[in-house]
């Protein structure tokens, strides 16, 4: 896989333009997109999000781009742009612990693709736990489906990465 990983198969759920490149940790030749002057999001300012509620997942900006990052490989992205959510969310509400599973399960994939099992294992399981939820849908999300699918991914059975598909 490339430094920049699509699927033209996959749905979009935003018309947002990916970032110009797939930030991957400990990289050579490879800026901090937020820390470095060559970064792909040096200096973007970001707006604070209106606290956000289950039922306000189909509109929040922030959240379907993180979905959209996620699905297309740019998981260190998609952990920032749900970072915003969690934050909005509460930090310690039910939809804030399941973003934060979103959240750590982005970076297990980060994790699995840099060679780091160990790592990717531990925030799988994470991750995981704090995806369960009463009800089948969360967010737009088939959760069992999805954690099928991460678990699938870990064990190594599947060959590719996992991806979210919303049901609108």
């Amino acid at each position: 896989m490339g430094p920049i990983y699509t699927d033209r198969e996959l749905p979009r759920y935003t018309h947002s333009a990916f970032p110009a490149y797939r930030y991957l940790p400990f990289q050579a030749g490879m800026p901090h997109p937020t820390r470095d002057p060559g970064g792909h999001s040096y200096a973007a300012e970001e707006d604070d999000l209106p606290p956000f509620a289950a039922a306000d997942w189909r509109h929040c900006q922030p959240y379907l781009y993180g979905v959209d990052l996620f699905n297309h490989g740019y998981w260190w992205e998609a952990h920032e742009s749900w970072e915003r959510v969690w934050l909005a969310a509460g930090q310690e509400t039910p939809t804030a612990r399941f973003i934060q599973g979103l959240i750590q399960i982005a970076a297990a994939q980060l994790k699995r693709f840099i060679g780091q099992e160990r790592g990717a294992r531990s925030l799988t399981t994470s991750g995981v736990a704090r995806l369960a939820i009463d009800g089948e849908v969360f967010l737009g999300i088939e959760v069992a489906r999805l954690v099928e699918e991460v678990e699938r991914c870990l064990s190594g059975n599947c060959g590719d990465f996992p991806r979210i598909r919303l049901l609108l």
